[in-house]
């Protein structure tokens, strides 16, 4: 990957005090740009391992790419936060021209993945929760920075998606019917957004070895889980994290409208 190939420009990744997130942010911040660091919880990245606090990830990822980062936390379905954090990311380091929102996850109301998971038997809160914190946070967030990257005629959108959008299933419902909405939401802003040349696209991934990933238990065949020499396996999260820089940099420049799965043609088959 080629350095500084967005230097001075601004990035704002949601959830990135660890996992994807964090890796957005590295990936960015390795091309030059200023990263707004976002989390929900200032002591987020230690709950699987993958750091201490939201503040000294912000910190690290400023240090070790020698660029500006600002730390934020909030709630990204209360559309008031959302507004907050895009303000506060704007204060510190100036216009965003770079969104990642990657916050998200099968999360029910109270923590842990909802039980029943099901189409017809998952309880009312756990929809809810699920459906806000994948399909309406990413609206929210898109609605808080489109408009300054239509009046600057300038700007590059990506949205987290899931191969479970393209699989009927009846495990993970209700996170498989967000993220297709999510796909389809970005679409709709890409279209809404071409005439101001934004671009808009989503990245797909499948399972992928995060912190998260393996502390829920679904790192436990040791076949999927090896790093190289073989596709049937899970993803690492730099493999995933490097295609940000498509979509965010030069390559991406007359692409929009796009999801890229990167699963290692895991849906090129029936399971």
């Amino acid at each position: 990957m080629s350095e500084l190939l967005l230097k001075g420009q601004v990035a704002l990744v949601t959830g990135a005090g660890r996992g994807l997130g964090r890796a957005f942010a590295e990936v960015l911040a390795k091309m030059g740009c200023a990263i707004g660091v976002h989390g929900m919880r200032e002591h987020g990245p230690a709950e699987y391992g993958e750091g201490t606090t939201l503040t000294a990830t912000a910190e690290a990822i400023g240090k070790d790419h020698g660029v500006r980062t600002v730390r934020t936390l909030g709630d990204l379905t209360r559309l008031e936060d959302c507004a907050r954090i895009v303000a506060e990311t704007e204060r510190a380091l100036g216009p965003i021209g770079i969104l990642v929102h990657n916050a998200g996850g099968d999360i029910a109301a109270a923590g842990g993945k909802p039980n029943p998971n099901d189409c017809v038997l998952i309880k009312e809160a756990d929809v809810r929760a699920v459906l806000d914190r994948n399909l309406l946070s990413t609206i929210f967030m898109c609605q808080q920075v489109a408009p300054g990257m239509m009046q600057r005629r300038r700007g590059r959108i990506v949205t987290l998606s899931s191969i479970a959008a393209y699989i009927g299933r009846d495990s993970g419902a209700i996170y498989a019917t967000a993220k297709a909405g999510v796909v389809h939401y970005t679409r709709c802003l890409a279209a809404q957004l071409r005439p101001y040349d934004v671009t808009v696209n989503s990245i797909a991934p499948g399972g992928t070895r995060t912190g998260r990933f393996i502390g829920t238990g679904q790192g436990s065949d040791p076949k999927k889980m090896v790093t190289e020499g073989t596709l049937d396996r899970v993803a690492t999260v730099d493999e995933v994290a490097r295609t940000v820089a498509i979509f965010a940099g030069p390559a991406g420049a007359f692409v929009t409208g796009q999801v890229l799965r990167v699963d290692g043609g895991s849906q090129l088959w029936p399971a």
